[in-house]
């Protein structure tokens, strides 16, 4: 039996990230941390080399595009699903250029946040 993917929540909300826990409750999957800003999601991410990052796009003191930015400079090769206000269009073509794997648009429902998963799990 292969391990669970480890995921960190990024979103500066905390609804939102009991509302994607609760999509992942009862799933194969491990939460290895939650993040509600920038600087706290990259000392997470560095500590954690999650296998994916559920990546808000707007965070109290940085775009998560800059997140991303961040970490792929310093070699980080997690998978990433942006959730954003904004479309995959607006957030533009830096965001496939950093190797974005998916985007739930907010609102979401947590159905939302599994299909995503599962397109991810299609495509590795």
């Amino acid at each position: 039996m292969e391990r669970p993917m480890n995921i960190l929540i990024v979103d500066d909300s905390l609804y939102m990230r009991s509302l994607i826990k609760i999509a992942l409750r009862d799933q194969p999957y491990n939460i290895v941390g939650e993040a509600g800003h920038g600087s706290l999601a990259i000392k997470l991410i560095e500590k954690h080399n999650p296998d994916l990052i559920l990546l808000d796009n707007i965070l109290q003191d940085m775009l998560g595009i800059e997140i991303l930015e961040i970490i792929r400079e310093k070699g980080n090769t997690s998978k990433v699903i942006m959730i954003s206000q904004m479309t995959l269009g607006e957030i533009g073509n830096k965001a496939k250029a950093l190797g974005v794997d998916g985007f739930i648009p907010k609102p979401f429902e947590t159905r939302d946040v599994l299909i995503e998963l599962e397109k991810l799990k299609e495509i590795a």
